[in-house]
């Protein structure tokens, strides 16, 4: 089996939202390991979120799961139903087309460090809970729910 050097891994900070919803996400990192591998049909990456920020908007997708397994530290995890601890052991699972929104966002003192792992459809439409934004795989763009396009994008 092929070994992955993680330390070889680009890393990729903040997120690609426009401003300004990219500002709680700002200081995020990920590795994406998936790709690092070769992979094609799901994505992996190992991220870094420290004190204060977030995993993403809150959002929700209409054709993509999402996992993710807490390796150190501790996340909240907000969703539709309210807030629950995640700590190192913990993992949460996201089906596709329940439109219940979640993120996480670290209200600790130390950076919390957790797999992301996600199917690639390029059918997704991801949906933001709190603002009005939306994005699609399949071209990648931020707009707003009505289709409209933000202001910069």
């Amino acid at each position: 089996m092929p070994r992955i050097d993680v330390a070889a891994v680009p890393k990729i900070n903040g997120s690609g939202y426009p401003k300004p919803f990219d500002k709680p996400c700002a200081e995020r990192e990920r590795q994406r390991l998936g790709d690092a591998g070769g992979l094609a049909d799901f994505g992996v990456n190992l991220m870094h979120l420290p004190p204060g920020n977030w995993s993403s908007q809150r959002h929700w997708h209409t054709a993509e799961d999402e996992f993710v397994y807490v390796l150190e530290g501790e996340l909240t995890l907000i969703e539709d139903d309210g807030e629950t601890v995640l700590r190192a052991g913990d993992c949460a699972a996201f089906p596709k087309g329940t439109g219940n929104g979640h993120h996480m966002i670290n209200r600790s003192a130390s950076t919390a460090i957790y797999l992301e792992v996600g199917s690639r459809s390029p059918s997704d439409i991801t949906t933001c809970s709190d603002i009005d934004m939306m994005s699609s795989n399949a071209d990648g763009r931020f707009v707003r729910k009505d289709g409209t396009p933000l202001d910069g994008s």
